[in-house]
This record gives structure tokens, C-alpha cells and sequence, in this order.
């Protein structure tokens, strides 16, 4: 399998919620890290996590782009928690090697973050989410 391939796989078993699914497209040595927080995960406990995640819901690619041995995805994704549904937005980077992934760099953030007062025109401050 090419990058495309392996990462359209990995985020259509992660909607739904196939965990099995997910090791097989991990190579041995694979490695995950987290930019957001500084977290490096190995094959198994990143398909753990993954496993683990409390309300999650829903992943859907809204972008992919590959090149070769290298893919990138921008996805939406939805959880349930406080008694609500809440988003999050991730990039997904990664490396293929020998048919499997090899590397992964995720970069997470939650929809609804407010831009820093001051730091934005006013025109360009998105209006409340309805």
C-alpha cells in the first residue's frame, strides 16, 4: 500500500471504530508524535489510546494529500463529553515504509478556540457558532 492508501484506511477504521484494524497498517517500529502536548507513542499504545478515547464519535477526512512514501489528512472530529458533542480538528503527517506506517505526526486542536484579544482585525473574528 502507498501513503494515500494506508491513511485513508487508518482514518476510515478509526470512524469506524474497527481497532483491530488499526496495528496491521502500523509498521513494528512505528512512532507517533504529538505536537500539541510533546507525547511520542509507540504501535500499541497509540492504537490504545485511540481504543480508549472516552466519547469519541465520529472521523471524517476533509482534506488528503500523498506524495510517494508521504501522506497528510486534515480531519473533523467528534466526541461526546459533559453531555455534549464537542470537535476537534487534527493533521495527521505520515511516512510509509514496506507497506505499513512508519512515522505519524498529529497536530490536534479543539473547533471552538477563541483567537488571542487583539491579535486579529475585527473583520476576520468568526461570528458565534449557531
Amino acid at each position: 500500500m502507498d501513503a494515500n492508501e494506508l491513511l485513508t484506511r487508518l482514518c476510515q477504521a478509526i470512524d469506524a471504530h474497527a481497532w483491530d484494524e488499526l496495528a496491521p497498517l502500523l509498521h513494528e517500529d512505528f512512532v507517533c508524535r504529538y505536537v500539541h502536548t510533546g507525547e511520542t507513542f509507540d504501535r500499541d499504545s497509540w492504537v490504545r489510546l485511540n481504543a480508549d478515547y472516552p466519547g469519541f464519535e465520529h472521523l471524517v477526512i476533509d482534506d488528503l494529500v500523498a506524495s510517494g512514501d508521504r501522506a497528510v489528512a486534515r480531519c473533523h472530529v467528534t466526541a461526546r463529553a459533559d453531555g455534549g458533542l464537542v470537535h476537534f480538528e487534527v493533521a495527521t503527517f505520515i511516512t510509509a515504509t514496506d507497506s505499513q506506517i512508519s512515522s505519524m505526526t498529529e497536530v490536534w486542536t479543539d473547533v471552538d478556540a477563541v483567537p488571542p484579544t487583539a491579535t486579529r482585525p475585527v473583520s476576520s473574528l468568526p461570528s458565534p457558532l449557531r
